[in-house]
Formats: C-alpha cells, sequence, structure tokens
C-alpha cells in the first residue's frame, strides 16, 4: 500500500524583487497570507488565508493562527500521514517556525518529513524546480503567469484568488510528482536544456533525515555548488 502523504505550501506577504526574493532570508520576517494543504485521500486542497481570519486584503496571519497550522501539521503526523513538501526544509518551515513561534516542533517535523526537492539535491547536488518535475511526469504545471516572488504583490493588489489558486495548484502538483514517482519507483524531470533526466527511487522518497546521510555528491565541476547548510541552518 502506497504512503499516505500530506502535501502542503505557505505563500508569504512580504512583496519582494526577483533578487531579494533570491536571498529572503534577509529580508524576513516576511509574513504569511494563505497556506494550502492536501491529504493523498483528500478530495482536493483546503486553504487558510489572511481573509478568511478577518485581516483585511493585505494582512497576514497572526503567531497563534500559524501556529494552529502547525498545530494541525502535528495532528495529521500522528495519524500516520507522511508530511510532504518541495522545498519546505529551506523554505516554508523556516517560515513556520519564525511566524508559529513553534521552533522546536517545526524542526521535528521538518526533519522527519519527506522534502523532495531535497533529497534530489542531497543525492545530485543541484535543485530540481517543481515545474520541471511535472514536465517530466506529464501532470499539467503551474498558472500561468505566476511565480513565488509575484504572490505576495498580486494579493496586496486585491487577486487573492489568483494567489489561492497558485497554491492550491503547488500542492495539487506537489502531491502527483510525490505519487507517480514513488509509483514508478523512479522521479523524472525537464532539465534548463530540454533534455529529459531521472533519479531511480528504490525505496521511495526520503525523509529529510535519511537524505542526509546520503554521500555529498561530487560537485566539482560546478563553478558554485550550493552547501546543504543554505537549507539545513535552521535546524540546528
Amino acid at each position: 500500500m502506497s504512503r499516505m502523504f500530506l502535501a502542503f505550501d505557505v505563500e508569504t506577504a512580504a512583496e519582494l524583487s526577483v533578487g531579494q526574493f533570491q536571498n529572503w532570508k534577509r529580508h524576513r520576517p516576511l509574513g504569511i497570507t494563505c497556506i494550502a494543504a492536501q491529504a493523498s485521500d483528500g478530495a482536493g486542497p483546503i486553504t487558510w488565508d489572511a481573509r478568511q481570519a478577518g485581516l483585511g486584503a493585505t494582512g497576514r496571519l497572526t503567531a497563534a493562527q500559524a501556529r494552529d497550522f502547525v498545530d494541525f501539521l502535528q495532528r495529521m503526523s500522528s495519524q500516520g500521514y507522511t508530511l510532504l513538501t518541495w522545498n519546505g526544509t529551506g523554505f516554508d518551515w523556516d517560515i513556520l517556525a519564525e511566524e508559529s513561534g513553534a521552533l522546536a516542533t517545526c524542526r521535528e517535523l521538518a526533519t522527519n518529513h519527506v522534502d523532495m526537492m531535497f533529497h534530489v539535491f542531497c543525492e545530485r547536488g543541484y535543485p530540481v524546480a517543481l515545474e520541471k518535475a511535472a514536465q517530466g511526469h506529464g501532470i499539467p504545471g503551474k498558472p500561468a503567469g505566476m511565480a513565488g516572488f509575484l504572490a505576495p504583490q498580486k494579493w496586496a493588489q486585491g487577486h487573492h484568488q489568483e494567489v489561492i489558486d497558485y497554491v492550491a495548484a503547488d500542492v495539487r502538483i506537489t502531491l502527483k510528482v510525490a505519487r507517480e514517482s514513488e509509483r514508478q519507483r523512479s522521479f523524472r524531470w525537464v532539465t534548463s536544456k530540454g533534455a529529459r533526466s531521472s533519479m531511480a527511487l528504490p525505496n521511495g522518497w526520503l525523509n529529510v533525515r535519511s537524505a542526509l546521510q546520503l554521500p555529498e555528491p561530487d560537485t566539482s565541476w560546478m563553478s558554485d555548488p550550493i552547501p546543504r547548510a543554505r537549507f539545513t541552518e535552521w535546524l540546528r
């Protein structure tokens, strides 16, 4: 029987340029506008957002509301769901820990969850974009005209449903990639040059703790390799 996954994704509130977003830690706290989560046995994504909390068009979830979501993840984990993200180790969990104040809980949950992008990174030495993973598995990708750094701007401009559709699409894609690649025992993606590549998954996706035990790959061919600590420094 396949694992029961619960995928989630967080959208932040701070309006940053592309360059600022790539170095988002210099501009924290970013705040949270909305979150989506979907269970593998669920009908569709569930969403939480600042409007539902009565915080206005440009509001951010409060610490208590962020903590409520962390508690929800903890509950689902205790019920046997494997928490699932794409780059959650280096972004979503770090944001949740800061916004909720539940650092210890987020560290524990993050270490035991499956971050597919982080698994790929630990094995190959470079990250892969979720959109490229979707293409590799023939899964419809993200809504056109949207990107992570644009979501806060769209939210502030009142395009709330567009942002919610975007975060919901992310969890649907994440869940589909996880299930399809585990079924095939192979993760597939399309490279930046348009070629198709794959990585065997003989034992399925590894959680963060197990991925960190993988030997460091040879990155001598890279001009500026990314250290694992960039994703995990907040876990220490």
